[in-house]
């Protein structure tokens, strides 16, 4: 086993019918953008009910149909957003909690430390986020997972991982290992995976990897590390 190698990130999804929710964090092969991609699975109607919009370069998740909505309060959130240096991205409302942290100069560790998985047992949905810290031409990038420590619930284990940028590398960590009841919570280290020169390039072959019947959404955000510019791409299943 080489614990240094790098995959292509459609091995990491394709034929896995749910991996949940996903981060990615990254480097392009040529070095020059750095790359932020956040999407979402559902398997019961409530989650499958939503999209993605972009607001002013921050993201939400919204309901598709606003009449059909059951319980808001796990699947309806600000899913990327910006303070300064920093883009902040997460499945939960968590992004908020880190977003008022860095605002006050506190750190990304310290506002997981007041956050833990989500409420929902069986399952207990690891909460993952990620933050990348521009600087210089360049980035770093730290990610986390808080999750349960057991089948019970009892206490969160909380699990942060700091990167340097590297030309080609990224890190991809997701709320499952696969589908089941209850649903395997993801183990280990984020996954290394490839990220191209070319945003359509990974955008596609991630969304097409994904399971056709639980994908529902996907953002991708290259940015330009000389002059700071934005490229973004969005796919909503629900149209």
């Amino acid at each position: 086993m080489n614990i240094y190698e790098v995959n292509d990130i459609v091995k990491q999804v394709e034929g896995n019918s749910y991996v949940g929710r996903g981060i990615v964090i990254g480097k392009s092969a040529d070095g020059k953008k750095a790359c932020t991609a956040y999407f979402i699975m559902g398997r019961s109607a409530n989650s499958r009910n939503r999209i993605f919009t972009e607001k002013n370069g921050e993201v939400f998740t919204e309901p598709f149909d606003v009449s059909k909505v059951e319980d808001p309060s796990l699947i309806i959130y600000a899913a990327i957003r910006k303070f300064e240096n920093k883009l902040i991205v997460t499945n939960g409302d968590q992004t908020d909690t880190i977003y008022d942290f860095i605002k006050e100069g506190k750190g990304f560790r310290e506002a997981l430390n007041t956050r833990e998985f989500e409420p929902d047992a069986p399952n207990f949905t690891p909460r993952i986020s990620g933050m990348a810290t521009f600087r210089d031409g360049d980035f770093s990038y730290e990610m986390s997972i808080l999750k349960s420590i057991d089948e019970k619930g009892s206490a969160c284990a909380r699990y942060t991982y700091d990167y340097p940028s590297i030309a080609g590398l990224g890190h991809f960590i997701h709320t499952y290992v696969c589908d089941g009841n209850p649903i395997p919570t993801f183990q280990g280290e984020p996954e290394r995976v490839i990220i191209p020169d070319d945003i359509d390039e990974f955008t596609n072959a991630l969304w097409n990897a994904l399971d056709a019947e639980n994908k529902i959404s996907l953002y991708v955000r290259y940015t330009d590390l000389a002059s700071g510019k934005e490229e973004n791409r969005m796919i909503n299943k629900n149209k």
